[in-house]
């Protein structure tokens, strides 16, 4: 199993960000982990494609560094207090998600934790929120909270393709689960999908064919849960369809409250994020938390 010692936590002291931040917590007590509580106070001059020097921030900047760590140090000082746990309140000054990620990698964090939504700035519409932006640049897990953290996941779905993230993906699903129902999913994919309705116009039955597929991805599903431990206790879906949809719909039939996956499976690149990409649709549009393993990070 994956070993959570170190978790990062970004704030902006939004009610999504309460959210992160009380289920970061609840993990951090669960894995007896460092919590280290991260609110990035964004410069006044501060521009999209502008990058400053810290020899650049103004006074005005630094003071209100100073007036939010204070306000972060209440903070850590309650969830110390409620939870039991080890909490590092810090601030930096910057842009929120390069901060995020570059602390990250400073403290060897095992797992980032960000809501889904921060202040709603126009800038998000155009650029994206920051738990979005974070999926581009972490090295680390990252677990986007929709949610508010009232309770231990109950039902945990993991996503798998097949590609060398998914025994990370399986392993980190049961990591967090902390023995809530874990369901492993694979989808066939929309090349299945788009056979299928060019079959159902043509009256041709595929059914041998797809029930075929479905075999040879039930063996797969089983040789890669043989190799990860507990494997015999979790679940096997394998379905077709449009991936991210497919997910989607898989969630909202279960009542999942987490969805495991793997970023860009088995491609990574600039067009994966101008068309989208599964884990970047499935962050968009699910109902629950969602946790994404970065490529690199095998089980």
């Amino acid at each position: 199993m994956p070993s959570i010692r170190s978790i990062v936590a970004a704030t902006d002291f939004s009610a999504f960000s309460e959210f992160a931040v009380q289920r970061a917590a609840h993990i951090a007590q669960q894995h007896h982990a460092e919590l280290h509580l991260l609110h990035v106070v964004r410069p006044l001059d501060l521009y999209p494609s502008l990058t400053l020097a810290p020899e650049e921030f103004s006074q005005h900047d630094l003071d209100l560094q100073q007036a939010e760590q204070g306000r972060l140090e209440a903070l850590a000082a309650s969830l110390i207090s409620q939870f039991g746990i080890r909490v590092q309140p810090v601030t930096r000054l910057g842009r929120a998600h390069t901060e995020i990620a570059a602390y990250a990698q400073a403290v060897s964090a095992d797992l980032m934790v960000a809501g889904v939504r921060g202040e709603n700035t126009l800038m998000d519409l155009f650029l994206g929120t920051t738990a979005l932006r974070l999926l581009r640049v972490a090295t680390c897990p990252v677990l986007i909270v929709r949610k508010p953290a009232e309770a231990p996941y109950r039902r945990v779905l993991a996503v798998v393709d097949f590609s060398p993230v998914s025994g990370a993906v399986v392993t980190h699903a049961l990591s967090l689960a902390d023995g809530a129902q874990v369901e492993t999913l694979h989808v066939l994919g929309s090349e299945v999908e788009q056979r299928l309705r060019k079959a159902k116009l043509a009256q041709v039955d595929v059914t041998d064919w797809l029930g075929r597929l479905r075999t040879e991805a039930e063996k797969k599903l089983e040789a890669l849960l043989a190799t990860v431990e507990g494997g015999a206790t979790v679940g096997r879906l394998v379905e077709p369809g449009f991936p991210p949809a497919a997910i989607c719909q898989c969630i909202e039939e279960s009542h999942t409250d987490l969805v495991v996956l793997g970023r860009h499976g088995h491609g990574v690149g600039l067009q994966d994020w101008m068309l989208g990409s599964v884990s970047k649709d499935v962050a968009f549009a699910a109902a629950c938390d969602v946790l994404v393993i970065s490529p690199g990070r095998q089980a």
